[in-house]
């Protein structure tokens, strides 16, 4: 075979694409607290977006309330306003350095609006699935041309790349259909 496309390489950015997606799933919690509700979210700070386990410490003091202790005074209205802007539904209660941020109850529209955002995530993913699919497609066409693979060498990757691809996509779908049976469940 050629040493042209890296299997290994585009196998490895798309497991990244799908461990993005498990983070971010792992992050919508339904009714409960948990540190993992605040990962996705990133704050301006010190010139760069950081997320906010690096500007604070995520806790759960209750089962329905989690607290952010800022440590920087300065960055404490940058991760009210960060958490706002999240898309999250939370409106945090600022006492100086620690923000409270009340988990509210999840009703038939709350738990749409959930779903809404995991199937947001979920086509994040699968697009970058695709990117990566892409990159693989034309890096098989540019050794094709350039002499390095026979056109059924080629052929025979591009269905390993879109093999590849197709089993991402599938683990994908199946992340998403299991958090939304999750979330929907009362």
């Amino acid at each position: 075979m050629s040493e042209g496309v890296d299997f290994k390489d585009i196998k490895r950015r798309m497991d990244g694409a799908v461990s993005v997606l498990r983070t971010e799933l792992a992050g919508l919690r339904t009714g409960r607290a948990s540190p993992n509700l605040l990962d996705p979210i990133t704050v301006p700070a010190y010139g760069s977006q950081m997320p906010i386990s690096q500007v604070g410490t995520v806790s759960v003091p209750e089962s329905r309330m989690l607290s952010v202790q800022v440590w920087d005074q300065s960055l404490v209205n940058a991760v009210d306003r960060a958490i706002r802007d999240s898309n999250l539904g939370l409106n945090p209660i600022m006492e100086g350095n620690l923000l409270r941020i009340p988990i509210p109850e999840l009703n038939a529209e709350r738990r749409q609006e959930m779903a809404k955002i995991a199937h947001k995530y979920a086509e994040n993913a699968r697009v970058a699935v695709r990117h990566v699919r892409r990159d693989g497609m034309e890096s098989l066409k540019k050794h094709e041309k350039e002499g390095g693979v026979s056109q059924d060498e080629s052929h025979a990757e591009g269905e390993k790349i879109q093999g590849l691809t197709d089993e991402h996509i599938s683990a994908i779908d199946e992340m998403l259909a299991q958090k939304e049976k999750e979330i929907m469940q009362v």
